[in-house]
């Protein structure tokens, strides 16, 4: 990859999304009850049938994609090219983040509701005068069909890039990227050889360092400061509008944060979804978990003492 174009320092949000910047939705965080429904909701605990929604088919892809050692390996990965010569002007209106970072390397957003939840995270990186966007493969149709919602008459092209992810944490190849989320999720490149990384036990990083997961974590209930992206770099308070820039930006300066994602102590094992409760009273939901440790999303007035997650004692860390 090349990353030799420079973006316009002076850009402005495209006018042709600012009208999200005036949404009055609430702020408020989404309930635990709320959360367990959409997690059941996207692993299908509810129901015999196939699951068709982005989030389910995530989940599923995530659950079952191990390797012989029963070792979680990465998700499937789809990369479009978006070129035209607005299109840094185009994204800048809709994501989270700062499109003008590309100067510094890859960058991580998110595409949310006007209301201000999570839809889609994906990376960016620059390749020539074009874009490389990385989204989960089942997120994929779903993000592309809104991203020409919104683009109309802009002057931008969203096709397949016919390349695929390499990811890994030891050396880096030339022309690799660093994950921007944190050190410690090492390196991403773009090729046309097969799909691959280099053996890393990804879930036991994202445990150690919180760093949620699509369909995992990320969910249609999200609200991505409670999922940590300030902390991972996804979202940026400065760049102006964006759609569901409103209740982001309320949420950072107006409120504390009551609930969100914390790594936890857990005893034992329980499935990915499972109710966490004090005393009897809901205080969060479990995800990922590796090593006795686990992700848990919880409301953190309960979740200082001793709590329960099915059979198991969970603690926060």
């Amino acid at each position: 990859m090349t990353t030799n174009s420079r973006i316009n320092p002076n850009i402005s949000p495209s006018a042709r999304t600012a009208r999200h910047c005036g949404s009055s939705a609430s702020a408020s965080s989404v309930g635990i009850t709320r959360l367990i429904g959409a997690v059941k909701g996207n692993s299908c605990h509810r129901s015999r049938a196939p699951c068709s929604s982005p989030g389910a088919l995530l989940y599923h892809e995530a659950r079952q994609t191990r390797n012989h050692h029963g070792t979680r390996t990465m998700t499937t990965r789809r990369i479009l090219r978006l070129s035209g010569p607005e299109t840094e002007e185009f994204l800048q209106g809709l994501i989270s983040n700062d499109i003008r970072k590309l100067d510094q390397g890859m960058v991580y957003a998110a595409l949310l509701t006007p209301q201000g939840k999570f839809l889609a995270d994906f990376f960016l990186a620059r390749d020539g005068e074009s874009v490389l966007l990385d989204v989960a493969e089942p997120l994929a149709d779903d993000l592309l069909r809104r991203l020409m919602m919104y683009k109309l008459r802009a002057k931008v092209t969203i096709a397949p890039a016919g390349l695929n992810l390499q990811r890994g944490t030891g050396p880096a190849p030339e022309g690799a990227l660093a994950d921007p989320r944190d050190p410690a999720m090492g390196w991403r490149a773009y090729t046309s050889a097969p799909e691959g990384d280099d053996g890393s036990d990804w879930d036991a990083i994202r445990v150690a360092h919180c760093i949620p997961e699509t369909g995992i974590e990320l969910a249609p209930e999200t609200y991505i400061l409670e999922a940590g992206f300030e902390r991972l770099n996804g979202v940026d308070f400065r760049k102006g509008c964006y759609v569901g820039q409103e209740v982001t930006a309320r949420m950072k300066h107006k409120t504390d944060l009551r609930k969100g994602l914390a790594r936890v102590a857990v005893e034992g094992e329980a499935p990915v979804g499972t109710e966490i409760t004090a005393d009897g009273k809901p205080a969060g939901v479990l995800f990922t978990q590796s090593g006795g440790q686990a992700i848990a999303y919880l409301r953190f007035d309960r979740s200082q003492a001793e709590m329960q997650a099915g059979g198991v004692t969970v603690r926060r860390l």
